[in-house]
């Protein structure tokens, strides 16, 4: 029976550089996926592409890239599939085929998927009916229209395979759904059908479990400690058959561990409806896979199942909501904690003396058990970290916030200290509106450079 064996080497946009190397290099892989993006990432490389024509992508992704060289010369059946366009899947296209060609590689082909970006038709499509409507309280879009910095559909899995059909080795498409990274070369080898729900679900099940790296691999596993090697973290390969079976494994020798927990654990990470995960491609059901432990670090997953896709895409949306900033200062000693949250309260209560009252605001003593509040037992250590956090529309009375924490040094609690990094940053901030739209309404788009 055959088999495609697709590795992902990335996570998010920041996550370990050396990861897609070790991975290409050890892991006889037939695909390679680097996913870099998160709704936030998507309004950063929206500013930078307005500042820039020419930016606007994951520019590690060029540096991978570079570094992937030898592997892709000694494994010349070896592709790459990435989301790394992000904003400008053109420009990050047309530079990794620049790359190939100086690496004496311009024999392989690359591809750009695009269409997911609705910010130059956005005025048009609502004009046209597509409210766009918040999907947590049904607000129309067009209430902040003016503030809106980006705006991305999540694409599926039927350009990327479009584009492998085609005959790219590199695909480089902007948003789409992480899953379908990976569903869309499992439909290119494996010839599924669009219809075939049940192994689709299967492909978007495997997608999913690697999809963010390492989480399937031993990091974040509840149960890691100091055996688990987590410096040395392998990164996961999902081994698929046509029939959508499956297993999940990573290089030998490498750190890491995998196993039902770490797999199940992934499995259940950001979804709501277990039994209804929603993709642009099906509809999975993550309550009837099967997870075994078959060998040393290789799980198998059996018994997935799809039901039909809706009609819309998801869209992700940023605007600007206005401007925040956090501080932090350690303060020792007996009742670290009290204190700790009195000095919170200190700088709010002379900022408000001062004229100065926020929209929002928040005082943690960390260390106390506050960072998860609810879930970890409280207690009263030695010393904490105390942070305070504002967000407010006026950009300078955020900027009077950041003076206000180095005047506890001498007019605080004894022996609070921290302050020599300087005042806290003043950040703009970028709020998130999820939003659907009609599939119909949206025009993916495949182009082989």
């Amino acid at each position: 029976m055959k088999r495609v064996r697709v590795g992902n080497g990335c996570g998010f946009w920041g996550d370990n550089l050396d990861a897609p190397i070790r991975l290409a290099e050890a892991g006889q892989l037939d695909y390679l996926t680097l996913e870099y993006l998160a709704e936030l990432t998507m309004s950063i490389l929206a500013l930078l592409k307005k500042r820039d024509t020419e930016a606007g992508y994951a520019t590690d992704f060029l540096d991978v890239l570079l570094r992937l060289t030898p592997s892709l010369k000694l494994q010349p059946k070896l592709k790459i599939v990435t989301n790394a366009g992000g904003m400008n899947p053109q420009v990050c296209g047309r530079k990794s085929r620049e790359i190939l060609h100086q690496v004496e590689l311009g024999d392989r082909k690359v591809a750009v998927v695009s269409g997911d970006d609705l910010m130059p038709e956005l005025q048009q499509l609502i004009k046209a009916g597509h409210a766009l409507n918040h999907l947590d309280d049904s607000r129309p879009l067009d209430s902040i229209l003016a503030r809106v910095v980006s705006a991305n559909a999540y694409l599926g899995a039927r350009p990327i395979a479009e584009a492998l059909k085609l005959g790219a080795d590199v695909v480089v498409t902007g948003r789409v759904a992480d899953a379908s990274l990976t569903l869309g070369p499992l439909v290119h080898e494996f010839g599924w059908l669009w219809n075939d729900w049940n192994r689709l679900g299967a492909g978007t099940t495997a997608g999913h479990l690697i999809e963010c790296g390492a989480q399937a691999t031993g990091a974040l596993w509840t149960r890691a400690d100091a055996s688990t090697r987590l410096a040395d973290v392998g990164y996961p390969i999902a081994d698929v058959t046509e029939d959508g079976v499956f297993r999940i494994t990573k290089p030998d020798g490498s750190g890491g561990v995998i196993n039902e927990q770490t797999v199940a654990e992934q499995l259940l990470y950001e979804v709501a409806d277990p039994s209804r995960y929603l993709t642009p491609d099906v509809v999975a059901d993550f309550t009837g896979p099967s997870l075994a432990e078959i060998g040393s670090n290789l799980v198998e997953i059996r018994n997935c199942r799809g039901t039909p896709s809706t009609d819309s895409y998801k869209v992700s949306i940023a605007y600007r909501d206005g401007y925040t900033s956090a501080g932090m200062l350690v303060i020792p000693g007996p009742r670290a904690g009290e204190k700790a949250r009195l000095s919170g309260q200190i700088i709010l209560d002379r900022l408000k003396t001062a004229g100065f009252e926020f929209a929002a605001s928040h005082i943690e003593a960390l260390g106390t058990g506050e960072s998860v509040p609810g879930v970890l037992p409280t207690c009263d250590p030695p010393e904490v970290v105390l942070r305070v956090a504002v967000r407010d529309t006026r950009k300078a009375a955020v900027e009077r916030f950041t003076k206000e924490f180095a005047p506890l040094v001498t007019a605080g609690f004894a022996g609070t200290t921290g302050y020599t990094t300087g005042r806290p940053q003043v950040r703009e901030v970028f709020a998130f509106w999820p939003a659907l739209i009609a599939k119909s309404a949206v025009t993916p788009r495949v182009e082989l450079l």
